[in-house]
Parts: C-alpha cells; sequence; structure tokens
C-alpha cells in the first residue's frame, strides 16, 4: 500500500511526459536524461559540447538546499566517445570525491546478458568550488565512456534502497514459514504522504518477558543508502538459522524500523522529509504531524524502557566526507571513569571484528549542541546508556591494507559484525569485555599525555582534550 512512489511533486502515477529535448532523427547523439522514477534525482541537463553536459540537482522538496543525492536514467548514448558530466550545485564544501570516490552506474545490457549490476565508474574526477554565492555551490565532474550504443544506464550516488524494495523484501520475510516465526512486522505509523513506516520485531521462544531489548533504524537521511544495506545485512543474519543468531534471537527482543523517512527516499532527497527539515534534528519535539515517524519511535522506547531494559540503540547512517565505518556515542563529560569507558568498549569491541572497516580512531563522543536533538543524543537522554550512530563511508576502506570502495557485500557484512558484537558485549565470560576497558582507558590516558598505569583518574578531563 504505497501511497507516494514516484520522485515527482505529488507521486503522480500517471504517464511522463516526453522529454524536453525530442530527437531529430537516428543520427541525433544527444542523450536523454530521466529522473522521475521512485528516488531519481535530477532537475535539469544541459548540453554544453558534442559529448559534454552540465547537470543541476533538484534540492529536497520545500527546501532551497541539501543537493548531494543524484540518481537518473540516461539513454540514446554511443559506445566510443568520452563524455563529460559535470553536477554543478553540490552542496557541501567537502566531499569524498576528492578522495578517491567515483559514481556509480548500472548498465541495462549487462545486467540482462552477464548479470553485472552496479559498478564504479568514471575518470578525471574533480571536485571544487564552483559558484562564490550564499551559500556557496560546488561543482562535481567525471568522464566516461558506456559500454554499449544504445543501451539504458543509471548514475547513482550510491547503490539505491528503495522504498518498493523494502517492501517486497518484507513481503518475502512474510511468506517465509520459517522466519516469520519469530518476526512481526506491523505499521509504526504513517509517514506525511500516507507510506506505511514498517516496525519490526524479532525475538525467539518463549515471547518477550524478561529479556533485554535492541532498537535499530536507519533511512532518517534518505541519501544515505549504504545504511539500508547495512540493515538488510543486520535483518538477514538476525533472521537466519545460524547458532549465533539463534542465541541472539533467545536472549534479546530487537525492535527494528528499517526506513524512518519512507517519503524523503521516494521522491530523492538527500536529507529531509516532507516537511522539509531534517527528521534527525526533531526528536524531543512534540510534532507528531511533522515528524510521524521519529516521534513514534521514540515514543516506542519510552513505554519500552518502562519495562524493559534497552541495551543497546543504533541509527545506521552514511558518511560524505570520511573515509571507513565509525560510530557517534554520548559522553556527557562529568560522569565516572567507568562510565566514560563503557561508552566506548562497544565501537573498539566492533572495530576489532572489523578491523579492515572499522575505525576506532574516527569515533566521536562528545554531545554537541548542534546533536541535542538527534536520535542518537535523545534515546541517550531517555535512558539508553549506550546509544550510537553508526556512520558507513560513502566511499570505502582505508584500514588493513584496503584502497577500496565499499560492495554491496561490504555494507551487508556490517549487519552481521554488529550482531557479533553485541554478543561480545553482552557475553556472561567477561573476558572480552574486560580486555576492551583497559585497553580503552590506556587509549583515553595517552590521549591526555598520560603513561598508561600510572594511575589518576581522567574522569574530570574535558571532552574537548579527549578528541582534540
Amino acid at each position: 500500500g504505497s501511497c507516494f512512489t514516484r520522485a515527482r511533486l505529488g507521486g503522480a502515477p500517471g504517464p511522463l511526459s516526453w522529454p524536453a529535448a525530442p530527437l531529430e532523427g537516428p543520427q541525433d547523439t544527444t542523450l536523454l536524461f530521466e529522473s522521475r522514477f521512485e528516488s531519481g534525482n535530477l532537475q535539469k541537463a544541459i548540453k554544453v559540447g558534442p559529448y559534454e553536459y552540465v547537470l543541476m540537482l533538484r534540492p529536497d522538496l520545500y527546501t532551497a538546499k541539501h543537493t548531494q543525492w543524484f540518481y537518473f536514467r540516461v539513454q540514446n548514448m554511443r559506445q566510443e566517445p568520452l563524455y563529460r558530466f559535470t553536477i554543478a550545485n553540490m552542496a557541501k564544501p567537502k566531499s569524498l570525491y576528492g578522495q578517491g570516490l567515483r559514481p556509480l552506474l548500472y548498465s541495462q545490457q549487462d545486467a540482462q546478458s552477464c548479470g553485472i549490476g552496479w559498478r564504479r565508474v568514471g575518470t578525471d574526477i574533480r571536485y571544487c568550488c564552483g559558484s562564490a554565492g550564499e551559500p556557496p555551490l560546488f561543482r562535481l565532474s567525471w568522464t566516461v565512456r558506456f559500454p554499449h550504443d544504445g543501451d539504458t544506464c543509471f548514475f547513482a550516488a550510491g547503490y539505491p534502497y528503495t522504498y518498493s524494495e523494502l517492501q517486497r523484501y518484507l513481503r518475502r520475510l512474510a511468506a517465509d514459514p520459517a522466519r516469520s516465526r519469530f518476526c512481526t512486522v506491523q505499521a509504526l505509523c504513517r509517514s506525511l504522504a500516507g507510506n506505511r513506516v514498517y516496525l519490526l520485531t524479532i525475538t525467539g521462544p518463549g515471547g518477550t518477558a524478561g529479556k533485554r531489548v535492541v532498537v535499530a533504524s536507519a533511512r532518517v537521511h534518505p541519501g544515505e543508502s549504504g545504511g539500508s544495506w547495512a540493515m538488510r545485512g543486520f535483518l538477514d543474519f538476525l533472521l537466519s538459522a545460524h547458532a549465533d543468531a539463534q542465541l541472539l534471537r533467545c536472549l534479546f527482543v530487537f525492535k527494528v524500523v528499517p526506513m524512518l523517512n519512507p517519503d524523503g527516499v521516494v521522491v530523492g532527497n538527500s536529507r529531509c522529509s516532507l516537511a522539509g527539515q531534517d527528521p534527525n534534528r526533531a526528536y524531543g519535539m512534540a510534532l507528531p504531524g511533522s515528524f510521524p515517524g521519529v516521534w513514534h519511535l521514540r515514543a516506542m522506547v519510552q513505554r519500552v524502557l518502562a519495562e524493559q531494559e534497552v541495551v543497546l540503540y543504533c541509527d545506521f547512517h552514511g558518511h560524505s566526507r570520511k573515509n571507513n565505518v565509525f560510530m557517534y556515542g554520548c559522553d556527557a563529560g562529568g560522569d565516572g571513569t567507568g562510565t566514560r569507558l563503557r561508552q566506548r568498549v562497544f565501537p573498539l569491541m566492533l572495530s576489532k571484528n572489523a578491523p579492515d572497516k572499522f575505525s576506532f580512531s574516527s569515533c566521536k563522543f562528545q554531545v554537541q549542541k548542534s546533536k541535542e536533538r538527534t536520535g542518537r543524543v535523545s534515546m541517550w537522554r531517555l535512558g539508553v546508556s549506550h546509544s550510537y550512530t553508526l556512520e558507513v563511508a560513502f566511499s570505502g576502506s582505508t584500514l588493513g591494507g584496503r584502497k577500496s570502495h565499499f560492495s554491496v557485500q561490504d555494507l551487508e557484512s556490517l549487519g552481521r559484525l554488529l550482531c557479533d558484537t553485541l554478543l561480545d558485549f553482552c557475553d556472561p565470560a567477561p573476558a572480552k569485555l574486560q580486555q576492551c576497558l583497559v585497553e580503552a582507558d590506556a587509549l583515553l590516558q595517552r590521549q591526555v599525555g598520560r603513561e598508561p598505569g600510572s594511575g589518576g583518574s581522567w574522569s574530570d578531563v574535558s571532552l574537548s582534550e579527549l578528541e582534540s
């Protein structure tokens, strides 16, 4: 029951209008562009040379900013020429495109004949300031050769994961007699456009009584599609027959909201919902009519906390300026040494389970004033002592000898690694936990210029010192 399934205002289901520049004949080499499909984003394409185009992205609906996510179709290409594309209105002053990130290309011919899906392409990639206005705009440009004449191809900023893809996943889950036994799917609420925001409750035999709870969410920012692939890996593992998955279901109740902002995903926004504002700055605001997904998620966690312990909250995101995978946590600065250590232990354990992907040195724990209304900080203030944002780079890893883009398989593996770390973190035999507590203490002692083991507390050390 989708009410809103097109990347155009109103989600109108009718036929598309013809392209703005119809071809003059079979010899016309003008490319044909289209983005009026689910999660699509391209506002305008201007031909400035025989094989060169300047592109403009559509800002998030009801805003004049947040141009980052792109996803569009190209037709009528030739195989031989070297094409150049320039997106002239990117919003962020810094981007991983300046550090080796490449756009994604999907060829329908290659997919049908060779089974090749999305792949990284592009040469001579540049990211630079393009306009000194207010706010300034930035230009992303790349060159590419298409694999076939007359193909249908798509470009995207990240591996697309649409609302319809989530719905197909949930239908397959409901039709699977094995997995549906321990997973209940219900509507947490309806979005502004009437789309369901789904809540999955996953647990094993014996129901929920006496079990601790883990809460996970994703896609509050629609342009961070890597978060959905990590969430998919998380769900795939939790719902599998693996012995560790069975143990997790016996120990915990999982409350999962896999797509908090379906409207933003559908229309191809980068950051906002149809309220025209960032919903990850709206937790704690009494505005269920404007931000239904985050409001109902927070209310659900409040209800759970009245009866059970929430051992972990994790919100899956993507990051456009830093490589690797890392976490943001919550350290108020006045907590005792033990509390400040335990804030850092879960990310440290995850870095040991994913040494080629997860960077503990990139993690931050300061609660900045600008982040007070984020999901992570809001849940922590409610009483979830271990509340994190999982940040997945748009690009890839620079760890363990790697210097490569993340594949879909890499992103999905993060979900399984998060589950492994949860078992380590909650293991009744605390050897790994104690080892990581000692290591975290040593790391922080070095951070403030002390020799590990020299004694003394750093519980009164400022966060700016710890994270400088």
